[in-house]
């Protein structure tokens, strides 16, 4: 099960990453954001592949891999730019639905997950509806509302991205980094230029921006790994775990409270995860 290891260590280094981005988001246009961290994991692909010195793969190996970048950047704008308007506690649990996609996707391939890890699936799911659940209140549909658009078409780029990743991957993990990086960096790039958004973030923001890119960076490598692995499927929602470590660094530097049933819903995303790995 040495691929649920490398998905939930991903995991929490997408969560990290994410909180930083959200973060940096609300002090910094998000392209922007953008921008410089996908060029700072470019930077470190390019480095790990020249170091690895893997021979390049073909171009048509290397295509859902230019696909999956571009879905990563759309995902991680919308993510970012949910949580800049929204609560992180909300915006990121409603992003981990991507596993879906890539559910579906193996299913039409006819890779079927054992029993075991249909009812852990059902109930990672299960907590993370909790999770995205906003205390009541008479205001609580329109403070759901906030940001949640953003963080569906965040899940849907992201499960395409795994998608993308796990066809590319077994041709090469570090080129399919480096394609990843490059198609995310570029888009990203034009959306800046487009919307007039500053390549140029303050100077304070930058150490938060890079380590945005260096965590990021760390998850898709790790993921990537672990889809040559496993199943494409079953990575992807041991992955969706990552905003756990979001909403406890919410919680821990913002000050971010986390009700009872978002207990309850975090607790039950790990065990079911558990029950994932170990099915």
């Amino acid at each position: 099960m040495g691929f649920a290891v490398l998905a939930l260590l991903g995991a929490a280094s997408w969560g990290v990453g994410d909180f930083f981005g959200g973060i940096a988001a609300r002090r910094a246009h998000v392209l922007t954001v953008l921008v410089v961290s996908q060029a700072v994991g470019l930077a470190g692909a390019a480095i790990w592949v020249l170091a690895s010195a893997d021979p390049l793969p073909a171009a048509t190996d290397l295509l859902p891999a230019l696909g999956a970048g571009l879905c990563g950047a759309v995902g991680l704008a919308a993510l970012y730019r949910g949580m800049a308007v929204g609560a992180m506690g909300i915006v990121a649990p409603i992003s981990a639905a991507s596993p879906v996609v890539p559910l579906l996707v193996d299913l039409g391939r006819g890779v079927r997950p054992a029993a075991l890890q249909w009812l852990g699936i059902a109930v990672v799911l299960g907590g993370i509806v909790l999770l995205a659940r906003e205390p009541g209140g008479a205001s609580g549909s329109s403070r759901l509302a906030t940001g949640v658009t953003l963080a569906l078409v965040a899940a849907l780029a992201f499960g395409l991205f795994v998608v993308g990743l796990d066809a590319a991957a077994d041709a090469s993990v570090p080129w399919t980094i480096v394609a990843v990086r490059t198609a995310s960096t570029s888009f990203a790039l034009v959306l800046a230029l487009v919307a007039r958004a500053t390549l140029r973030p303050p100077a304070r923001l930058l150490p938060l921006i890079v380590a945005v890119g260096v965590f990021d960076t760390v998850a898709n490598v790790l993921v990537a790994y672990a889809v040559t692995l496993g199943s494409a499927g079953v990575v992807a929602v041991l992955g969706a775990l990552y905003p756990v470590t979001t909403i406890l660094l919410a919680r821990l530097v913002l000050g971010e409270r986390l009700d009872g049933a978002r207990r309850l819903g975090a607790g039950l995303t790990l065990g079911g995860a558990a029950v994932v790995a170990a099915g």
